[in-house]
């Protein structure tokens, strides 16, 4: 019998490598699209600058999104946003190693007009998925109509599309309800993820837990490797 193994995430901007980390040890991604909005956690990260720094990127939105569904939340385009993200992301990565394998998506990305910060979002995902070469297939959860809170939506999720196993982030251990888990003979593993220092540029220290873009603008095609050492380090 084929084990499947679900994780399930925010959809945010850019994410870190963690989310990575954690999709590399998945077969299936639920992306929480129907879930009220966060500010800061999805449309905000954070990039390299300059004397060993770092610096926000961050997406503009509408007045009064906060109490709408991540789906629902709307971009300010009142705001030259994606010319300024561009122009940012470019200072600090132009003379790193592999930035400019990237910097014609960036530059397009960021020249489109877009209107939902969901949609967004899933595009910097989808992409990044493809550039470190994670096979996963990718849902939203909005499609399959789980209408449970807390733990019991995730085990609902997992029973939906047949999981065997679902990883949480470490932070899970602070919230889930384990029994849960157990009743309904889904496996739950904790993921156990902890950067791997690599060289950035523009900095001499290491500064984890920035952007992906960070990770791919320095690395290349060496990221998912970067990422999976984590699992050598904790095994």
């Amino acid at each position: 019998m084929c084990i499947v193994i679900l994780t399930i995430h925010q959809a945010n901007y850019f994410p870190y490598p963690g989310l990575f980390h954690k999709l590399s040890l998945s077969d299936v991604f639920v992306i929480m699209d129907d879930v009220q909005f966060q500010l800061d956690i999805t449309n905000r990260n954070k990039i390299i600058s300059k004397n060993e720094e770092w610096e926000r990127i961050t997406v503009p939105i509408k007045k009064n999104q906060t109490h709408k569904n991540i789906m629902d939340v709307e971009i300010n385009n009142d705001l030259p946003w994606g010319d300024y993200t561009f122009k940012k992301i470019s200072e600090a990565y132009d003379n790193s190693n592999y930035f400019l394998n990237y910097k014609d998506y960036f530059r397009n990305l960021y020249k489109k007009e877009w209107k939902m910060l969901f949609d967004l979002n899933l595009e910097t995902i989808k992409k990044t998925i493809e550039w470190l070469g994670i096979k996963i297939e990718i849902i939203k959860e909005s499609e399959l109509n789980i209408n449970g809170k807390a733990t019991e939506r995730l085990v609902d999720v997992c029973k939906s599309l047949n999981a065997d196993t679902y990883i949480s982030g470490i932070g899970g251990k602070g919230y889930l309800n384990e029994k849960l888990f157990v009743e309904r003979k889904i496996e739950l593993r904790y993921q156990n993820y902890k950067p791997i220092p690599y060289k950035q540029n523009l900095s001499k220290t290491f500064i984890p837990n920035l952007s992906i873009i960070d990770l791919i603008s320095n690395m290349g095609d060496e990221s998912l490797k970067i990422i999976e050492k984590s699992n050598d380090r904790n095994s």
